[in-house]
């Protein structure tokens, strides 16, 4: 089953209104898809009652049978219509946890898992947003260098270098290549001065891949 007709023909909007609830307070997340192509968007752990934390990201080039079966060229998910685990890299992740410290939303965009889709991630009011909009894909370095996307080094190379195993890693080439083109976004696992961002709990966000 390839990507449905209405995507295809107005690929401004995927789908919208994913709403996640938590226990005091309730946010909605919109997904815009302003890219010349399909993306298929997907959230883990979803919208359940109840969830606090959770990743949202597109994956692209996807063809599934009737049954849900298929495969996605990045960000699949075990050949899985519905996702029911986390997306293979390389995917542009969108991040969230609600309702934590001070009541507060903490957000970021990730490019530890790689890119693969340019991203805005964006509450609707009052906070800053912030977006990785560089062409990441066509500078990315040979080594990371993967069909439809830009690998993160752990999964390449998976030493404790760059997977940060030990808990006890810096910033490395690979993850300034990263870090140069997109500031505000995570490039490597403990790159969180520069890379969290927060807004009061309640607040509605927008998730738009390929933003203009």
């Amino acid at each position: 089953m390839k990507a449905p007709t209405s995507l295809i023909r107005f690929p401004i909007l995927l789908f919208s209104l994913l709403t996640f609830t938590t226990i005091t307070q309730a946010a909605t997340f919109t997904i815009v898809n302003r890219c010349n192509y399909p993306v298929w968007a997907e959230a883990v752990p979803g919208g359940a009652a109840g969830t606090t934390r959770a990743r949202i990201w597109g994956r692209t080039n996807c063809n599934f049978d009737g049954n849900g079966r298929g495969r996605c060229e990045t960000g699949d998910c075990n050949g899985l219509l519905q996702c029911n685990s986390y997306g293979q890299p390389p995917n542009t992740l969108a991040e969230y946890a609600l309702n934590q410290w001070n009541n507060l939303d903490f957000f970021d965009i990730s490019l530890v898992d790689g890119f693969n889709v340019p991203m805005d991630f964006s509450p609707t009011g009052g906070c800053r947003g912030i977006r990785c909009t560089a062409n990441i894909n066509g500078k990315c370095p040979n080594e990371l260098r993967v069909p439809g996307g830009c690998n993160n080094p752990c999964t390449t190379f998976r030493t404790d270098q760059y997977c940060c195993n030990s808990g006890n890693c810096g910033p490395t080439y690979f993850s300034r290549f990263f870090k140069d083109r997109c500031q505000d976004a995570y490039s490597y696992p403990k790159d969180d001065s520069t890379s969290t961002f927060t807004c009061p709990g309640g607040t509605n966000y927008r998730v738009v891949f390929c933003p203009r």
